[in-house]
């Protein structure tokens, strides 16, 4: 039997096909309640309850503490952006998965586009007059998450169920650990990095998706 030629290979999805309705459906929810929560605290320009709650189980970070979450905060802004997603990009092109590679780019980046878009709004603020919901930075470590645990679903060939668990929690931890940073920094409350998350987990799996249903060709491969 002749091997058809290694060009004519299809490109490997962004999104297994097992997990493409339950991550769709995840992403339905995570919109929903991304507006659901920007409409309560549309307006407002101090902490809620449980904004008001979480700040006060976390404390005052010590000075320790809050040189870590400039470190943290770091991968949120532009320079160190740009590095994450090159680094992850490269890496799925590495590891020819081609469709991955350009959701490196494509998710994290309107994810953000889309908090922008989104803080005027809602017209939340904090600090005076700076918006603040949805939480950019959060959106973009959150994003960044979801793209790396699918290419790691692929490698490893994870499963509809523990796959999908994996790209959630995974996504909720690395976007957890940004919004203590931006918290801590009190450059957002604790309520505008759930919707940074939230905002994450909407697009950039839709962006994925999208992806997959448009087509995003292998590049040829040389022998």
């Amino acid at each position: 039997m002749i091997s058809p030629p290694v060009d004519s290979l299809p490109a490997s999805p962004a999104v297994p096909a097992p997990l493409r309705l339950p991550l769709g459906l995840l992403a339905t929810l995570a919109a929903l309640a991304m507006l659901t929560l920007g409409l309560y605290y549309s307006g407002h320009s101090s902490p809620g309850d449980l904004d008001r709650t979480l700040m006060s189980a976390a404390g005052e970070p010590a000075e320790p503490a809050r040189t870590l979450a400039l470190f943290v905060d770091f991968g949120g802004e532009p320079v160190g952006a740009v590095i994450l997603v090159t680094v992850l990009g490269v890496l799925c092109l590495a590891l020819r998965r081609v469709r991955l590679a350009v959701l490196a780019l494509a998710g994290p980046a309107l994810t953000v586009i889309a908090t922008t878009l989104l803080k005027p709004v809602f017209g939340r603020t904090i600090n005076g007059e700076h918006l603040s919901y949805p939480s950019g930075h959060t959106a973009m470590a959150a994003a960044l998450a979801v793209v790396f645990l699918l290419l790691i679903v692929q490698l490893f060939e994870i499963s509809r169920i523990p796959g999908t668990a994996l790209v959630l929690a995974g996504s909720a931890v690395a976007g957890a650990e940004m919004a203590w940073s931006q918290v801590a920094l009190g450059a957002h409350y604790p309520t505008d990095t759930i919707g940074g998350y939230c905002t994450a987990l909407a697009v950039t799996p839709l962006t994925a998706l999208a992806l997959d249903r448009v087509g995003v060709s292998s590049p040829a491969r040389r022998r």
